[in-house]
């Protein structure tokens, strides 16, 4: 049964290869990869096809800065915070802002798996755990 995992998880991880153009996915590439799943049936098909979102949303997500904040914020900041990353992690990263008003005040940043935080909220719940 391993066998069967260990080639479902290679044949996703090629697939995500071919959905990536100079290291940023590729809508038409994923479109080819999802027909050509149709057309073959590879072994495991459905399995792949799982675990193969799980990687797409996965690597979608490197490249999307989620920015949370309690006010304002303006486009520059947005740019000069999306700049800042694509710096950071040396691939591109675009960026969204969200409003998130249990921040109270300041920024938080999710790349991915990373948070950056720089608000008010995780100030006072830093202050919290040490008293």
């Amino acid at each position: 049964m391993a066998s069967g995992k260990k080639y479902t998880l290679q044949l996703a991880r090629q697939f995500l290869k071919m959905s990536l153009v100079d290291g940023v996915l590729s809508s038409d590439r994923i479109a080819g990869v999802l027909q050509y799943v149709e057309k073959h049936r590879p072994a495991r098909s459905l399995a792949v096809l799982k675990v193969y979102q799980r990687l797409v949303a996965a690597e979608f997500a490197r490249g999307r800065a989620v920015i949370e904040h309690a006010g304002a914020i303006n486009d520059g900041l947005i740019a000069t915070i999306a700049a800042a990353m694509a710096e950071r992690y040396g691939r591109p990263i675009s960026a969204a802002a969200r409003r998130n008003d249990q921040l109270l005040a300041g920024l938080r940043v999710r790349v991915g798996d990373d948070v950056f935080e720089s608000s008010v909220s995780s100030q006072l719940a830093t202050l919290t755990h040490i008293g």
